[in-house]
């Protein structure tokens, strides 16, 4: 094969990833629909960094909820608001729930070591991450979710298999 078709091969290899961080998935669920969205998203990630945006009562706890459930989580799962972030033990990981809502500054992000959390290879679930922007890893799915007029829930998940 010649240079010309390696390079070719090469920038037509790089646009499909760069293609692929933008395919993305909506789903529309009431909260009967929770479980089965769940197993979709959990099907559809790319990697174990999951960020949840969304208004305040939107329900990013919930569906954390039911996703740590899949995982296998045993306890019960609440919003880390106070602690900023719980531990859960999965079927054969761990699964770490932050909640950024009542951080200030940034300082406070690095003082939780968010940065070995970044790069241990376990389950991120993030709520409110745009506080903590600058320490997410590059490759990431982010969720959000939306209320509907008729109490259902649109969930717009980015990149997906």
């Amino acid at each position: 094969m010649g240079a010309d078709n390696r390079y070719f091969l090469l920038i037509i290899g790089k646009l499909v990833y760069i293609c692929s961080q933008f395919i993305s998935m909506q789903l529309t669920y009431s909260k009967q629909e929770l479980p089965e969205v769940a197993g979709k998203v959990l099907s559809d990630i790319t990697n174990k960094t999951l960020l949840f945006y969304g208004d305040m009562g939107v329900g990013k706890t919930t569906l954390i909820k039911e996703l740590a459930k899949l995982l296998g989580v045993k306890e019960t799962i609440n919003s880390p608001t106070f602690s900023i972030v719980n531990e859960h033990k999965t079927n054969d990981d761990v699964l770490y729930h932050f909640d950024f809502y009542r951080v200030n500054n940034e300082e406070e992000i690095l003082d939780l070591g968010i940065e070995d959390y970044m790069s241990a290879g376990h389950w991120n679930f993030i709520e409110w991450p745009q506080k903590a922007e600058r320490f997410l890893p590059t490759e990431k799915t982010t969720i959000k979710l939306t209320k509907n007029q008729n109490g259902s829930r649109t969930l717009n998940m980015m990149p997906v298999k």
